[in-house]
């Protein structure tokens, strides 16, 4: 018997079963939809997680104050339960600029903040999530861009004018969704009047932190009306030349700062957080959701090759005496395989291009706030997949089918 032929009878074994065929290719369909739409929702998350960090530049490194436990008291007894700081200062970041010691070392911005800061227009209040005094430079290092207005200058900052820059959703909650507005208009922040000079371009929310809503004013104010005039500083922000030599800058930044600080890689004062690494951490993270994702997904089209299975079983004894008369004529084990094993490679087959379709629509719509996205390389598995559970789990009903005798297959009832 001839493929042709095999195919014709196999056609014909599905159709005779209409309803049961579609409820088992219905289960294939759902194994290969979940695993194209949670493979989908693991790529659209690793690469928002991915784009967002990005916006926030992958070549930064922020230093900041660390409290330690530990210290000596007065007569030189270790204090264990007593904890000590030693400041960041303008000094540590103008030793950061070092060519010489720090050859890696493009840029860096100092950074006060304050806490409990509210920003007050007309009859709009809105308290802030992050309150920067920095210098110019810091807005290069956060890879912030202007949505309207300008930026404040060194100038600014040399002679202390109240001038602010605020993000997208400050401006906002102060003068609605025409963010543009709020440009040149005076604000009040804790009392403190300032003009707005320009509004930051959106980045969007990651989780719990809004990048978005911060006011950034110049360092001097900052102290002025703040902070107070200090050296210390909350943290340095620090931009190395290029992504390729964030660790270069990371050592040469803590080479420094151990001098300066008389500490050691054991007693550290200050930490670093690199941005290369919390990337990298961050990738590991999501490529580890995205296989926890596609193993459930795998059971669940498991579940349905298992089902396949069972059909065929049923099949197989349902169609008992045909397949006796079919051998008793001369049919051979062979094309008793090639049947059912191509009557299980149809229903798969159907069922994961119907499941790819599924996928793709599914994937076209936001999942818990993901935006799914497809990756080709699962559609072209899923589709191997389909056919492989065809083949391996149409395998041992055909066989059982082949090995009939034709007189026990005849005398069956």
């Amino acid at each position: 018997m001839n493929i042709a032929e095999s195919f014709r009878f196999a056609l014909t074994g599905v159709l005779a079963n209409k309803m049961r065929s579609i409820l088992t290719t219905l289960g294939i369909l759902i194994g290969i939809a979940a695993v194209i739409i949670l493979l989908a929702v693991g790529a659209g998350t690793s690469n928002a997680i991915k784009a967002q960090i990005a916006k926030l530049g992958t070549n930064v490194l922020t230093v900041s104050r660390q409290t330690t436990a530990g210290g000596r008291g007065p007569t030189g007894a270790v204090a264990g339960t007593r904890s000590r700081s030693t400041n960041l200062t303008t000094a540590d970041m103008a030793a950061l600029t070092d060519p010489v010691l720090a050859p890696d070392v493009d840029a860096v911005a100092p950074v006060v903040s304050a806490a409990n800061v509210t920003s007050t227009y007309q009859d709009a209040s809105h308290a802030v999530g992050t309150f920067v005094g920095t210098t110019p430079q810091y807005f290069s290092i956060a890879n912030d861009t202007l949505a309207a207005g300008s930026l404040f200058t060194d100038a600014d900052v040399t002679a202390s004018n109240p001038t602010v820059v605020i993000g997208d959703t400050v401006a906002q909650a102060l003068v609605g969704s025409r963010t543009s507005a709020a440009v040149g208009q005076t604000i009040a922040l804790n009392g403190q009047n300032f003009v707005v000079s320009g509004v930051l371009t959106a980045k969007g929310s990651s989780g719990f932190n809004d990048p978005d809503d911060i006011v950034v004013i110049p360092l001097s104010v900052a102290q002025d009306k703040f902070t107070g005039y200090s050296p210390s500083l909350a943290s340095i922000s620090v931009q190395a030349r290029s992504s390729d030599v964030m660790n270069q800058a990371q050592n040469e930044i803590q080479s420094i700062l151990d001098a300066r600080h008389s500490v050691t890689s054991a007693n550290r004062d200050y930490v670093i957080r690199n941005q290369a690494q919390v990337l990298t951490t961050a990738t590991s993270t999501t490529t580890t959701l995205t296989v926890l994702l596609g193993a459930v997904a795998a059971i669940s089209l498991l579940v349905g090759g298992i089902g396949v299975m069972n059909i065929m079983l049923v099949t197989v004894t349902e169609r008992t005496r045909e397949i006796g008369i079919r051998k008793a004529i001369g049919a051979s084990r062979s094309s008793i395989v090639g049947q059912f094993l191509i009557e299980s490679l149809i229903i798969s087959v159907i069922g994961g291009i119907l499941g790819i379709a599924v996928g793709f629509i599914g994937s076209a719509f936001p999942i818990l706030g993901t935006q799914p996205q497809v990756q080709w390389w699962t559609v072209w598995v899923s589709f191997l997949v389909s056919g492989a559970i065809g083949l391996i789990f149409g395998i041992y009903p055909a066989n059982k089918a082949a090995k009939l005798r034709p007189i026990d297959a005849l005398r069956y009832e």
